[in-house]
């Protein structure tokens, strides 16, 4: 599966337009007060752990987009966006939010 945030793929040419595919994870509330409780491990204004999670909540919403364009016979996603929000009480979650239009293509 190819992944761009382009409207196309260079060298290829889109055949069919699939549908829009999103994927989603959230970090929940419990996670943010381990992170702030373990203040120690932020090296030059940045949290390793937090950057951690993160990058695994990202790894989820991808996947979850792959799955659901594969499921559509694509063989491509373009037009990625990546979103971050806060969500649920005061903002207590963070939401990560992937989207793009899957496609088919060929060389």
């Amino acid at each position: 599966m190819q992944f761009t945030t382009t409207p196309t793929l260079e060298g290829q040419s889109i055949t069919e337009y699939c549908g829009v595919v999103t994927g989603e994870a959230i970090l929940g509330a419990n996670i943010f007060r381990d992170f702030f409780a373990g203040v120690r491990d932020i090296v030059g204004g940045r949290s390793g752990a937090y950057e951690k999670e993160l990058r695994k909540a990202r790894e989820i919403a991808f996947r979850e987009l792959q799955e659901q364009a594969e499921s559509l016979g694509a063989n491509a996603i373009v037009g990625i966006d990546i979103d971050y929000e806060t969500v649920g009480k005061e903002g207590s979650m963070l939401m990560v939010s992937v989207t793009g239009t899957a496609v088919k293509t060929r060389r």
